[in-house]
């Protein structure tokens, strides 16, 4: 497979367990993908949980903390057809994605999902990933894995083994 250039950003607004946080961001690391953190955040970052989900790898980990959403766009000034927002109530599925070189995957809390007044802003960037209707949500890591490496379809991040 060719290697094409890929810039991904993962956003987790207002995460709320250090776990998935530790988990994303190791995930993020084993790409070369940004984790970015708006706050307020459920927990600190120097939380031993944190630390034990991301392992020895959570120093490495390329983190951006914003103290809201705004100043992270206003940082990152993307294009719209670089966001993709998750959302249970997207009528679109994630296997839509059309992979871009650049692209910013914004994902919303564990108990709330991400904000009505994001959500209201960015109406045409929503998406979904299918589950059974026997469960609420699935867990905000393994959503992020999905979407990350989704949106890396037909490209080659590299294998470092």
């Amino acid at each position: 497979m060719k290697r094409v250039s890929s810039e991904r950003h993962i956003v987790l607004v207002h995460p709320e367990i250090p776990w998935n946080t530790g988990c994303v961001g190791r995930t993020c690391l084993g790409v070369g993908a940004t984790l970015h953190l708006v706050e307020p955040l459920g927990f600190s970052l120097d939380a031993k949980e944190v630390k034990r989900a991301g392992l020895d790898y959570w120093p490495r980990v390329s983190l951006k903390v914003w103290p809201d959403f705004a100043s992270f766009m206003d940082f990152m000034k993307p294009a719209e057809e670089e966001l993709l927002f998750f959302t249970k109530t997207a009528s679109r599925t994630f296997r839509e994605i059309t992979p871009l070189d650049r692209m910013i995957l914004v994902f919303g809390s564990e108990s709330k999902g991400l904000p009505p007044e994001i959500l209201a802003s960015f109406t045409g960037q929503h998406v979904h990933i299918p589950i059974h209707d026997s469960i609420r949500s699935l867990n905000l890591s393994t959503a992020v894995g999905i979407g990350l490496f989704e949106s890396l379809k037909g490209r080659d991040p590299g294998h470092g083994w």
